[in-house]
C-alpha cells in the first residue's frame, strides 16, 4: 500500500453487517438446538467416509474468501454431525459437557467487546465479574475470605496449576527427590501434571483402592513412611472428589488429616464431581473438602457450560501469587488492592479471553437453583439405572448363568457394569462386554463408554446432561435390556 491510497477496509463489518451474519449463523444453530433430541448421540464412526471428509478440510491457505452461506452450511451440514454428539440427551459417555446454549451468547459477546481482563486495570468490572465467580466457588466449597483462584480451560491446566503452586510454596529449587501421592484411579491429568512441573513420573505413587474404588488411606500413609525413610521428601497428596472411572469419592476427612500429620500440601481433583456440592447428598459426600489447600472444579462439567471452561480454587490466594507472579518493564502498574485481583499475577496466563462472562451471564439469567435441581437428578438417575439393572437380571438366561454385576454402587451420577457369564475368563468375558457395548451403542440413541478396573472390562453410564432426563436413561435401560438377551 502507498501513501494516499485509499486503506483496505474488508476486514471492517458494519452493525447491519455483523447482524446479517449472527442471524445466518442463528439459522444453523437453532435448527441444530432444536433438532438435538433427534441426532444421534456417536457419529464418528458411522461415518462411512470420515477420513476423506478430514481431508476435505486441508487446503492451501486461501488468498480470497468465500460466501458465508456456503461456509457455514457447509459446517452444520457435513461437519459438524460427523462428531461425538455431546450436546445430545443421549451422550452418556466419558464425562459430558452439556454446553449451555446461554454461554454461547456470553461468549459472543465477550468475543465482540474483545476486552483484556488479565490486569485489572484494563477493565476493573469485567476482571470483577470472574472474581465473583471465583468467590461463588470458594463459598461453594466452603473456604475462607482469603481464598481464590482463576478460570482455566479445563481440570487438566488446573491440576498442572496446583502442583506448580505447591511445588513452588512448599519445596526448594531442587526438588527432584520429592514425591506426590494419589488413588491409582487418578485422571491421567494428575501425573501429565506431575511431569509437566518438573517431577520425574515414577515420583507419583499411586495407591490402591478398596472394595468402593476409594484410596486407602492407611496404605498412603505407610506408603509416605516408607518413602520418608528412602530419602525421599514427601510434599503433596492428590484426593479425588469423583473419578473419571466410577465417581468415586475419597474419605477427604482422612485425607485431610494424613495431610495435616504429615505437613504435606492437599489438592483435591474434583473436576468431575465438585459441583455436586450444591446438592445435600454432594455436600455429605465430600465432607472434609475445605480443608484442602487447593481444588480443581470444571464448570463444563457439573455447571454444563461449554468445553473450555475450568477452574483452581484455593484456600489462600497468596500462595497463587507467591508461585505465578513476575514483573516485567512494559507491563501496566498492578493494583495492591486485596479487594481485587490482576489476573496474571495468580495465573500462568498474560493473554487470556474474558471466560468469567460464560460462567457469569448463565448464573445470573438462571440463578443457581436449576443447577441444584438438574444435579439432584442426575443423582437420582444414576440410582434409578442401578436398581434397573438389578431388576434385570431376573429376567437373564439362568442356564448361561448370566448376570449383570454392578461394579461399585454410585457415589455420585456414574454406574459401571459388566455381564458375567459362567465359565468365562476375563479376556472371554472382556469380549463379551465389548460386543455388548457395541450393540448398545449401535442404536445410536445412547453412547456409553467402558473403562478397565484392576483387569475387569466394565461399561460406563455417566449421567451430567442438563437435556439427560428419565426418558432417554429409560431408552437406554431398554437398550441393555435387549441387547443382554440376544447376545
Amino acid at each position: 500500500m502507498k501513501t494516499g491510497d485509499a486503506p483496505d477496509t474488508s476486514l471492517e463489518l458494519s452493525g447491519d453487517q455483523l447482524r446479517e451474519l449472527v442471524e445466518l449463523a442463528m439459522k444453523h444453530i437453532a435448527a441444530h438446538i432444536d433438532s438435538l433430541p433427534d441426532q444421534p448421540a456417536w457419529n464418528s464412526n458411522g461415518c462411512s467416509e470420515s477420513a476423506a471428509l478430514a481431508r476435505s478440510v486441508i487446503e492451501p491457505l486461501p488468498e480470497h474468501g468465500q460466501a458465508a452461506e456456503h461456509i457455514i452450511g457447509n459446517l452444520f451440514q457435513r461437519l459438524i454431525p460427523c462428531s461425538y454428539n455431546t450436546a445430545s440427551p443421549g451422550y452418556l459417555a466419558y464425562v459430558p459437557g452439556g454446553g449451555l446454549p446461554v454461554a454461547a451468547v456470553a461468549d459472543l459477546i465477550a468475543d465482540a467487546v474483545n476486552r483484556y481482563v488479565g490486569v485489572w486495570i484494563a477493565a476493573p468490572a469485567l476482571a470483577q465479574i470472574e472474581a465473583t465467580v471465583i468467590r461463588w466457588f470458594c463459598d461453594l466449597v466452603g473456604y475462607p475470605s482469603q481464598a481464590g483462584g482463576w478460570l482455566t480451560t479445563g481440570g487438566s491446566l488446573a491440576n498442572w496449576s496446583a502442583i506448580v503452586t505447591a511445588r513452588r510454596c512448599r519445596l526448594p529449587d531442587d526438588f527432584l527427590s520429592a514425591t506426590l501421592y494419589t488413588s491409582d484411579q487418578a485422571h491421567h491429568s494428575v501425573t501429565k501434571a506431575a511431569m509437566l512441573a518438573g517431577f520425574p513420573s515414577e515420583n507419583v505413587r499411586k495407591i490402591e483402592v478398596d472394595a468402593t474404588f476409594r484410596v486407602r488411606v492407611e496404605w498412603m500413609a505407610d506408603q509416605i513412611a516408607a518413602d520418608r525413610a528412602a530419602g525421599f521428601t514427601p510434599f503433596a497428596i492428590i484426593g479425588h472428589a469423583g473419578t473419571v472411572h466410577t465417581g468415586a469419592v475419597d474419605d477427604l476427612q482422612a485425607l485431610a488429616d494424613l495431610a495435616a500429620r504429615e505437613n504435606l500440601w492437599l489438592h483435591v481433583d474434583a473436576a468431575y464431581g465438585g459441583f455436586f456440592m450444591l446438592t445435600d447428598r454432594g455436600r455429605l459426600a465430600m465432607k472434609g473438602i475445605e480443608r484442602a489447600d487447593s481444588i480443581t472444579l470444571d464448570p463444563h462439567k457439573g455447571l454444563f457450560l461449554p468445553y473450555g471452561t475450568g477452574c483452581l480454587v484455593v484456600r489462600d490466594r497468596e500462595h497463587l501469587r507467591r508461585a505465578h507472579t513476575l514483573d516485567a518493564d512494559y507491563m501496566p502498574s498492578m493494583q495492591d488492592d486485596p479487594e481485587f485481583v490482576d489476573f496474571c499475577q495468580i495465573s500462568p496466563e498474560l493473554s487470556r479471553d474474558f471466560r468469567g462472562l460464560r460462567v457469569w451471564l448463565p448464573l445470573k439469567l438462571h440463578g443457581i437453583g436449576p443447577f441444584r435441581r438438574n444435579l439432584d437428578e442426575k443423582l437420582d438417575l444414576a440410582r434409578w439405572a442401578v436398581d434397573e439393572l438389578r431388576k434385570l437380571n431376573g429376567e437373564l438366561n439362568t442356564e448361561s448363568g448370566d448376570e449383570l454385576e454392578i461394579i461399585g454402587e454410585p457415589q455420585l451420577s456414574i454406574v459401571a457394569f459388566r455381564l458375567r457369564r459362567r465359565g468365562l475368563d476375563e479376556p472371554s468375558l472382556t469380549r463379551l462386554n465389548e460386543e455388548l457395548r457395541t450393540r448398545i451403542n449401535a442404536s445410536r440413541r445412547v453412547f456409553l463408554t467402558p473403562t478397565t478396573l484392576h483387569g475387569r472390562y466394565v461399561i460406563r453410564i455417566c449421567v451430567l446432561s442438563f437435556r439427560t432426563h428419565h426418558d432417554r436413561m429409560q431408552e437406554c435401560l431398554n437398550e441393555i435390556r435387549r441387547q443382554t438377551k440376544l447376545l
